[in-house]
């Protein structure tokens, strides 16, 4: 690779421009540690249909989720107006659910799903619904970034597992509206999509880490490449599994052929990413490419 494309690699860093994203997600963890400390002390049901307990979960998921966003985005290659849009959309967007979910829920009203609420329970409920579809459109516009060469250049095998770990997102936002049409989280007697939805967010956070490790280890360049593929490969797979299971309406612990493929899926992905982390570092310390 020449030089021109190893400096822009030097130069990005995780985290780099996104402070005010960071300061967002932080306040995720604040709102949830709120929220612990209430469910602790008078516990989580709020009459007639709030619960403290969920407020608590949002907040942290939210939380962690946009911790995990700010990280990977200066590899984005979006340009600074490009990235400011997101930033500061993502940041309102997060501003509103922190405050529809918490405060809702402390009021005693579901805030997704309004039953003989009051007129402004049915404002908040709709605006909230409106900001959802947001968060997914938003990010399906900062995830196609990843998928452009420029992306791939700065950082070659890291950017190949954001990559698969973007195509997760997406499933995951897709439970999120499968949720929202369905009504609540529960499908036949033991489907739960939530399930489905919090796995395919946490693939933010595991597939980059595998793909940042190997690309510091000591492997060839096409042994880098098979892990990464695999590590991303089965773990689509087994949420694709997931989602198939939970339609027809089965627990994730329910004996059949496709709780046999999503165990295998997932332990697969996660072999995958555990051979990684047991290859020595490259002495040098310094991303390679695929």
């Amino acid at each position: 690779m020449n030089r021109t494309i190893e400096e822009p690699e030097s130069s990005v860093r995780f985290f780099e421009g996104e402070k005010r994203l960071v300061l967002t997600g932080l306040l995720g963890f604040l709102l949830a540690g709120v929220c612990a400390v209430w469910v602790a002390l008078y516990g989580g049901p709020v009459s007639p249909d709030g619960n403290i307990s969920k407020a608590f979960s949002f907040n942290a998921a939210l939380g962690i989720f946009l911790l995990s966003t700010a990280a990977i985005a200066p590899f984005s290659a979006m340009r600074a107006r490009g990235r400011a849009f997101f930033r500061w959309s993502y940041i309102l967007l997060a501003l509103y659910s922190y405050f529809a979910e918490t405060v809702q829920n402390f009021r005693g009203v579901n805030p997704r799903f309004v039953k003989e609420g009051t007129l402004y329970d049915e404002i908040i409920g709709n605006i909230f619904a409106l900001v959802a579809l947001l968060l997914v459109l938003y990010y399906l516009f900062f995830a196609i970034q990843f998928f452009r060469k420029k992306a791939y250049l700065r950082r070659p095998a890291l950017v190949v597992g954001i990559r698969y770990a973007m195509i997760a997102v997406m499933l995951s936002f897709m439970a999120g509206i499968w949720i929202s049409v369905n009504n609540g989280r529960t499908v036949g007697i033991h489907g739960n999509i939530i399930v489905l939805h919090g796995l395919g967010f946490h693939a933010l956070q595991a597939l980059p880490l595998v793909a940042w490790l190997s690309d510091r280890t000591s492997f060839s360049k096409g042994a880098r490449t098979k892990w990464i593929h695999l590590t991303g490969i089965a773990y689509v797979l087994g949420l694709i599994a997931l989602g198939w299971q939970t339609y027809l309406g089965r627990g994730i612990f329910e004996w059949s052929t496709l709780s046999f493929l999503i165990c295998a899926c997932f332990l697969i992905s996660l072999a995958a990413g555990a051979q990684v982390l047991r290859k020595p570092t490259d002495p040098n310390g310094v991303p390679r490419s695929l």
